[in-house]
């Protein structure tokens, strides 16, 4: 096979080569790619991979599988046959083309996917278990690059991620958080050194027992964040809840609205209460979806502008 590159760049050097070869080597032992049976299971890893697809999309033709998994025509119609004959997979012609065959995985097919997936996920907590959260995101963070890098973007069911606090996020978060609420409401630089004095508090007097925040990234940026601090032995405060705009519409608010409830009432917290102003229109829809009830309302001048701050109460 004769191997092209782009007219006026440079060929890939040697080492470059040698790097990427080394590391298919490293990931294939690590996941076992290279064992007679994928997860010492009786099925190759081609055979895995069809049974997957199968299990996780409705309506799929053989060209389909040819198509999105690059595999040989003449290689998928022997493996879906043997397939049949073993009773995992069974065919009935499409409404659209009579001709053609759709493919669907029997209750015997289910049964003998389901240990092989299970196995799979429990390889790959077993890989992420021997790394520390912040290792498990820089790892997670580095697959989604290469998958950008060599064409596939991130499965649509992954929008995003959540992931602890990281050195540099205090930063991004102060500065992200002014400079939106500047272009969006036209506060001024005030908000901004509040939202640094809130978030130097929080890391100066962070207790992991009681405390927690969640930062949002999709594909390598930050796109959200929030904040749960110990107000008292009964009560939390969510702080500083925010999303990109590019992100909105994702959910990423209300996901992260409800890490904070669940967090809250699994530390035995009796409520969890927040401060936010009226015109804040999309964060008080979350809220109140969320069960938040409105407690109290006082009008105020802060960040150069003319606001009705309330506090919002959740019982848990």
């Amino acid at each position: 096979m004769t191997i092209h590159h782009q007219p006026g760049k440079e060929a890939p050097n040697k080492e470059l080569i040698d790097a990427v070869r080394a590391f298919n080597r490293f990931y294939t032992r690590q996941i076992g790619l290279l064992d007679e049976g994928l997860l010492k299971s009786r099925f190759s890893l081609t055979e895995a991979r069809v049974l997957y697809e199968l299990a996780h999309r409705d309506g799929l033709v053989a060209s389909d599988l040819v198509r999105d998994l690059g595999l040989d025509p003449g290689y998928v119609s022997r493996l879906l046959k043997k397939f049949e004959e073993r009773g995992l997979v069974e065919r009935a012609a499409t409404e659209a083309d009579a001709r053609r065959a759709s493919i669907t995985l029997t209750l015997a097919g289910k049964d003998a996917f389901a240990p092989l997936n299970q196995d799979s996920h429990d390889q790959v907590r077993a890989l992420l278990d021997r790394l520390v959260p912040a290792d498990q995101d820089r790892l997670v963070k580095a697959m989604c690059i290469v998958q950008d890098l060599l064409g596939d973007k991130l499965e649509p069911g992954v929008p995003y991620i959540l992931r602890p606090l990281q050195v540099g996020d205090i930063g991004w978060i102060t500065r992200r958080q002014g400079m939106l609420y500047t272009q969006e409401y036209g506060w001024d630089e005030t908000y901004e050194a509040l939202v640094a004095e809130i978030l130097a508090a929080f890391v100066k007097s962070f207790d992991p027992k009681w405390e927690r925040a969640w930062v949002a990234e999709r594909e390598g940026e930050v796109v959200g964040s929030v904040f749960i601090v110990r107000k008292s032995d009964h009560v939390a405060k969510l702080r500083l809840l925010y999303v990109e705009p590019s992100a909105r519409g994702l959910g990423i608010g209300k996901r992260l609205v409800e890490e904070c409830i669940g967090f809250a009432r699994a530390k035995g917290y009796k409520t969890l209460t927040l401060w936010t102003n009226d015109i804040l229109s999309a964060a008080r829809h979350i809220y109140q979806a969320a069960g938040f009830q409105l407690t109290e309302e006082e009008r105020h001048h802060s960040f150069g502008k003319d606001l009705v701050g309330q506090n919002w109460n959740l019982e848990l």
